[in-house]
């Protein structure tokens, strides 16, 4: 798994994408193992990698815990695998960090949803925050 670019942004709005590559995945595609490989393969990936910091809707900053992944819907196109995950995180209320700032710094539960399209010739995706 590479990450070929690592800034994130929505469709439609001119903003980039990230490109990742799912072998595994891909290796998989038309078993009963996809599902299963594809979620192991995501919840390997760093904040870095996904566009989780976008999706937050309450946190300021993406927490360091593990993501869950589910798989939302899948759809084989000529030439790309394209699916839509939902991605459990959590995000952070950060405080100023004073002696006397009464907000504690706890974890939030967030959610996006997240469209791959995944090359079928080279496993290359395009990872994209959906935002509708």
């Amino acid at each position: 798994m590479a990450v070929i670019k690592s800034s994130f942004g929505c469709v439609g709005k001119g903003l980039e994408q990230a490109m990742i590559k799912l072998d595994k995945s891909l290796q998989a595609w038309g078993s009963a193992d996809f599902k299963t490989t594809l979620q192991q393969e995501v919840m390997q990936l760093g904040a870095d990698q996904l566009p989780l910091q976008q999706g937050l809707t309450t946190g300021n900053y993406v927490s360091d815990t593990p993501i869950t992944v589910s798989i939302n819907r899948m759809l084989e196109m000529d030439d790309v695998i394209r699916v839509t995950i939902g991605i459990f995180y959590q995000g952070i209320i950060g405080g100023c960090s004073c002696t006397d700032d009464p907000t504690p710094i706890s974890d939030i539960n967030e959610y996006c949803d997240v469209q791959l399209d995944i090359e079928k010739s080279t496993a290359l995706t395009v990872v994209t925050l959906v935002t509708e």
